[in-house]
């Protein structure tokens, strides 16, 4: 199923100009798209996915509050099965129109790195080839 691009967002957080930096937001929004989960929960899937940025507990909460303060994603406790209770976050449209925004920021940044790096090999592949255009 193909899913249409949402309404841009650029609340506190998300990309709006300049660099992307930091991926533990997109990545968080992006699992929560999928399914609701706890910390714990969250945390495994970002260590199964190879690309996904480490996090540690305390960063991950961290990131969690600050995104449920921003309005991206809300939580509830869940005190259902054994153990203590866990705190379930769950996207919210605001989140994903935000993880729009950021998968749009991090594709604008892939296409300029891309072409830098066609232009640095091109450079760097004349000139080993001793067709440098550099002047002297």
């Amino acid at each position: 199923m193909t899913r249409k691009m949402g309404p841009r967002f650029s609340g506190p957080g998300c990309p709006r100009h300049g660099r992307v930096s930091g991926f533990l937001q997109p990545w968080l929004l992006l699992l929560l798209s999928r399914s609701p989960a706890h910390g714990y929960e969250l945390r495994a899937q970002l260590e199964r996915n190879e690309g996904a940025p480490p996090a540690d507990p305390g960063l991950l909460y961290r990131t969690l509050r600050q995104m449920e303060h921003q309005g991206l994603v809300r939580s509830a406790w869940n005190t259902e099965g054994a153990g203590p209770a866990r705190r379930v976050y769950a996207i919210t449209p605001e989140g994903e129109a935000c993880l729009h925004a950021w998968a749009e920021r991090i594709h604008e940044t892939r296409v300029r790195l891309d072409r830098f790096l066609k232009e640095y090999q091109a450079h760097w592949s004349g000139e080993r080839n001793g067709d440098s255009t550099i002047a002297g």
